[in-house]
């Protein structure tokens, strides 16, 4: 596979020169090598598709897939005509095993031209990943709907392409989650990292400990029938489904049906840690039960779970519990131990013996790296590069996931930009060899369920997973933020008609905070703000969070990343670098901030009304203040004359005051409006 991947990258560069002339292909992740031809072929009622070479069930249900997919997006019931050329020609050399595994080939070519079109992979997964580049290239034209003629030859940088989804937190419904498998297929992921238990809630259905999901779930749990159901519609789709189950920390919903697993005395909730000052509940690494628990629990799971490879956790292990055990305390030192990663590296020692004698491989967090452990675990970064680093550079596979965390409300770009290739290190001599390199298997995205529902999921993840996944799957000099912010746009719809939900849910919530009112004024202050970054709501939590509470505030509706606020940011630099003297860019930029300026009289009696908005009050009343200021600068700029001292310095303060955070909402319109009045005042006559 990486030798293919280097003679795509000539490839590519080919085809990158001839689409400079061409109309961009909304593609993403954009394919190894793209080299577009004349003409098109046409998407009519006569569209047909036969398969040949390896004919197994699940290329049969992707076929049926695809084509109602594409009558759906095109509005096209098909009636193929009997006896008449395919339309589709589609060839697989070999079928797909019952269990998909690491490295399985998922490469393709797809030749468009205005006569038909043909498919060929070496698997019939590598045809699963060409269907879904030929439903991207389905456009409208003038004449109809038609794919443009093109010749692609493509395969994955990685191949280990990751989403992982948090449901311990947050439960998430199953069809909830297959959309999201939907999702993900469409944008060529191929695992899903399920992390089905925490503190919060244990979420799969044990035969052997029924405790676990009778106590440590609420109610809300996966039974084995559905888990089962899932993990098909997954292999289905080309997805491998991973459990992790988070030990010996992140642990307490455990202990509430079985507390001999526990390093202290409870008793637990799984809004809390027991009485006294808050200690994070750990799991007993010292005593022989634990193993004896561990061992039927991974012997059941191994059997539910069939991916070789099983999430153990590992991370963020607070070791207070085992500083207050005597009895821990002395197994440690009686066992030449010298600190708590110590005692954690021999519980996953014998955690990974459990793993190997049922046939799995471990994979877990940062944390769990030491020398004791065998070089054939997986170790997942959540703390940086540096640590990937680190575990290439002792033999060890790895996974990134820092700077792929989409509960950080970071915007497309920034994801974007991290690269698992792209390490630094403070040792000049500590770069890695190629040998090295290879240990880094690709990376995951992560969505983690602390403010996610099933009714705003969706939005958290996408349409920013899908620069994610291109990162992971098309070569590494594919960078250009200006095509990938064109192309997401595109791929966002597709993903909507798809059947997920993350632009039309924003509706439905909007409309539940204002009632039976008009919601366009709700709309235009939703478009412009972002919710805060990073982990900075939990600063503003007052106390735990109470996972029970509704999240129906203009935080949780809001996207992440704000289109418009972009936009308006690139206007007014491309006002600013035409001298200000752009016509067409002020025109734009006035009229936003005029309807800046008026919502806010037209949005008051609204948010006086819904207890849900009042405190978004000042957000508006920012909002108003922000496009009168830009405004006014516009009005100096076009009059040439330098803004008066006193004015500049009260609306920079007014800005600034505009840019704190309030309700966890952030303006970002405010430093597009702070150039225009900076620029206002620094002119001269």
């Amino acid at each position: 596979m990486r030798g293919l991947a280097s003679t795509s990258f000539v490839l590519i560069l080919t085809a990158f020169a001839v689409s400079q002339s061409q109309p961009q292909l909304n593609l993403m992740p954009m394919p190894a090598s793209v080299q577009p031809g004349a003409g098109q072929l046409a998407i009519t009622q006569s569209f047909s598709v036969a398969v040949t070479g390896s004919h197994d069930a699940s290329l049969d249900r992707e076929v049926q897939r695809f084509q109602t997919r594409l009558s759906r997006q095109t509005g096209i019931p098909f009636r193929p005509k009997a006896g008449s050329a395919p339309t589709l020609q589609i060839h697989a050399d070999h079928g797909r095993a019952a269990i998909q595994k690491l490295g399985d080939d998922e490469s393709y070519e797809l030749i468009v031209a205005d006569s038909g079109a043909k498919l060929t992979a070496s698997t019939s997964l590598g045809a699963l990943r060409g269907l879904q580049t030929f439903l991207q290239l389905v456009e409208i034209t003038p004449t109809g709907f038609a794919v443009p003629s093109v010749t692609v030859k493509d395969q994955p940088r990685f191949p280990w392409r990751g989403l992982l989804i948090d449901v311990s937190r947050h439960f998430i419904p199953i069809d909830v989650l297959k959309r999201n498998l939907d999702g993900m297929a469409a944008v060529k992921m191929n695992v899903l990292h399920w992390h089905v238990s925490d503190d919060q809630g244990f979420r799969v259905e044990s035969k052997q400990f029924p405790k676990l999901t009778a106590m440590g779930s609420d109610g809300l749990f996966y039974t084995q029938g559905e888990i089962r159901d899932f993990i098909a519609y997954a292999h289905d789709r080309g997805i491998r489904v991973i459990p992790e189950f988070d030990i010996p920390g992140h642990s307490r919903s455990w202990f509430l049906g079985y507390p001999e697993l526990s390093s202290g005395s409870g008793p637990y909730t799984l809004e809390g840690g027991g009485p006294g000052p808050y200690i994070d509940p750990i799991m007993d690494p010292t005593r022989e039960s634990t193993y004896k628990f561990l061992e039927k629990f991974i012997a059941e799971m191994a059997k539910l779970f069939p991916d070789v490879y099983f999430h153990i956790g590992g991370d963020e292990v607070d070791g207070k519990q085992w500083d207050a055990n005597p009895q821990i305390q002395t197994f440690i030192h009686a066992h030449g131990m010298k600190n708590n990663q110590d005692i954690q590296a021999y519980f996953n020692q014998r955690l990974q013996k459990i793993l190997a004698k049922n046939h799995k491989t471990m994979v877990g967090w940062d944390e769990i790296l030491h020398p004791d452990l065998p070089k054939a675990i997986v170790v997942q970064s959540w703390r940086g590069q540096q640590s990937l680093a680190a575990a290439a550079k002792r033999g060890y596979s790895g996974l990134l996931s820092s700077g792929y965390y989409l509960d950080l409300m970071w915007p497309a770009a920034r994801h974007y930009a991290v690269d698992p290739m792209t390490i630094t290190t403070t040792d000049a001599a500590a770069a890695l060899t190629p040998e090295e390199k290879s240990r880094i298997l690709g990376g995951e995205s992560c969505q983690w369920a602390e403010w996610v529902t099933p009714e705003n999921i969706d939005s958290h993840i996408w349409p920013r997973n899908a620069v994610i996944a291109e990162r992971l799957w098309s070569p590494q000099n594919v960078t250009d933020v200006a095509s990938m912010s064109t192309r997401l746009n595109a791929v966002s719809l597709d993903l909507e008609f798809l059947g997920l939900t993350h632009r039309s849910a924003r509706m439905h919530m909007l409309h539940r905070m204002a009632g039976n009112a008009d919601i366009t004024p709700l709309r235009a202050l939703a478009d412009v703000v972002e919710p805060v970054k990073d982990y900075n709501r939990w600063s503003d939590s007052k106390g735990p969070i109470d996972f029970h509470a509704p999240l129906t505030r203009m935080i949780d509706a809001v996207y992440p990343e704000s289109d418009a606020a972009r936009h308006f940011g690139d206007l007014v630099q491309a006002f600013a670098q035409s001298g200000y003297k752009d016509q067409a860019a002020e025109a734009q930029i006035r009229a936003s901030l005029t309807a800046w300026r008026d919502n806010d009289a037209r949005l008051h009696p609204l948010l006086d009304q819904s207890y849900l908005l009042q405190e978004d009050v000042p957000v508006s009343q920012n909002l108003s203040a922000l496009g009168a200021a830009g405004l006014q600068a516009l009005d100096y700029l076009d009059k040439a004359q330098p803004a008066p001292d006193l004015w500049r310095t009260q609306q920079l303060a007014l800005i600034e005051q505009a840019k704190k955070p309030i309700a966890d909402l952030l303006l970002m319109v405010a430093s597009p409006v702070q150039q225009l009045v900076e620029a206002s005042a620094a002119q001269h006559n």
